[in-house]
């Protein structure tokens, strides 16, 4: 037995637990709980695919109501994504991908840069995202699935040693083969809820895996899942209590003792009004109820949105929109880090498992230069200095300075060419600065 046969061919693939709920040793986020002084971290790709369902019905619960959470996803998509990251090959093939770009929803609701959103926005809540490419009468098209669709629950070993490990088919050897997906959506549709096998060539499975071995993703909203449920709790008590302080109830007393009986002989004697004297009944008294308000609770407060942008791995200002405290140097330290993992999740995870293979089977080719959204900086005049004082020092190529921007710079430079040719025929002169155009005879 070979040593890929030893490491992948495996006759008994990860199960569900039974008996014991593994949901609570994995994952906070799947079982409501917290450490009890027993949980562990088992086999990632065991406890991912026990506790992904209930996870990721809680992301999407969480995303759908917390403010905090959908900041925070909307962040992350913004600056993954913003309108879309662009591929260039030769001209012609760059050409041609942004033509079909403009076509490639089987629904015909968006464009290629709009799936890419909505692709990495699943990414984020439900950790993983599912495109199916569709050839048809008019070409290629791409449709994107609800995660739900390829069947988790499908796990089972295959003859010549293959597997199923939650609805994904894999060779012997480890590599994927195929998707079992429902034909209908069983949530909508639960009369049909056949599977049917598709080949892994004609579905994209977009996922940051954590660690070797794992198949099903995991919402990133997964480490913070508590943290926002508890802080939602809190608000809610937070605001009755307010609520509650905001009431002002009198109580009458009587100082005497006697038998009870009605002090005042009209009902609406007894209310308050601005400005207003009233005579108490001989031997009566009056309370007022003095609720106390939670206090000591804003820090903590900032303090858990704190933590739960630690944990998304956005800045807290994306989270609260609380500028406050901040400043240029605090935030320009805060974006570099925040584009750091951007850039890490941009170039290994989601242009080889999306863009990539995209462009190559539109185009035929391999070859392709991938271009990010630019991501805005806190002074772009100082950063646009740094830049050319870096090129001007052979430290960085134009090329690369480009690229920073998300543009191609062929792209780039026939479009300045082709403004020049214009503006000349047209006897204009942008670009030039105003003592410059002064002194130019064209100018005179």
């Amino acid at each position: 037995m070979g040593i890929l046969s030893r490491l992948f061919g495996t006759s008994t693939p990860p199960q569900p637990a039974a008996g014991r709920d593994l949901l609570r040793r994995g994952f906070d986020g799947a079982s409501g709980s917290r450490w009890v002084g027993n949980e562990r971290l088992g086999s990632v790709a065991a406890e991912t695919l026990n506790a992904g369902q209930t996870i990721q019905s809680r992301a999407r619960y969480i995303h759908a109501n917390n403010p905090w959470a959908s900041a925070g996803v909307a962040a992350l998509t913004a600056a993954l994504v913003g309108p879309g990251i662009r591929a260039a090959g030769s001209p012609e093939a760059t050409a041609a991908f942004d033509r079909w770009a403009a076509v490639a929803d089987a629904e015909s609701r968006t464009d290629l840069w709009g799936l890419q959103a909505a692709a990495v926005r699943g990414l984020a809540v439900d950790g993983e995202s599912f495109l199916l490419l569709e050839d048809g009468p008019e070409g290629l098209r791409v449709r994107l699935l609800p995660p739900e669709l390829v069947d988790s629950s499908c796990t089972m070993n295959l003859a010549g040693g293959g597997y199923v490990i939650g609805g994904i088919e894999f060779s012997a050897g480890g590599r994927r083969v195929a998707y079992y997906v429902f034909q209908n959506r069983p949530d909508l549709l639960a009369a049909n809820v056949e599977r049917i096998r598709i080949p892994a060539s004609e579905i994209l499975h977009l996922c940051r895996p954590l660690g070797a071995g794992q198949v099903r993703g995991v919402s990133w909203l997964a480490p913070v899942l508590l943290r926002l449920r508890e802080l939602d709790i809190l608000e809610d008590a937070l605001a009755k209590g307010v609520a509650v302080a905001a009431l002002h109830a009198g109580f009458l007393v009587d100082q005497n003792g006697t038998p009870a009986a009605e002090p005042f002989e009209d009902a609406a004697e007894v209310s308050l009004e601005p400005g207003m004297i009233r005579r108490l009944p001989a031997g009566y008294d009056i309370r007022f109820s003095t609720p106390q308000q939670a206090s000591q609770t804003s820090e903590f407060v900032h303090h858990q949105i704190r933590a739960i942008a630690a944990g998304l791995g956005v800045p807290a200002h994306m989270v609260d929109g609380d500028l406050r405290g901040a400043n240029y140097s605090s935030l320009r330290a805060g974006l570099v880090a925040f584009r750091q993992r951007i850039e890490q999740d941009q170039f290994g995870c989601i242009i080889p498992q999306l863009v990539a293979p995209l462009f190559e089977r539109v185009t035929g080719e391999s070859a392709a230069e991938f271009y990010p959204p630019a991501q805005p900086w806190v002074d772009p005049l100082k950063d646009t200095e740094a830049t050319v004082a870096a090129m001007a020092a052979g430290l960085m190529s134009r090329r690369q300075a480009v690229a920073a921007l998300g543009y191609d710079v062929e792209r780039l430079d026939r479009e300045i060419a082709a403004d020049r040719t214009r503006e000349a025929a047209l006897g204009l002169a942008f670009g030039m600065k105003p003592a410059d155009q002064k002194e130019s005879p064209d100018a005179l």
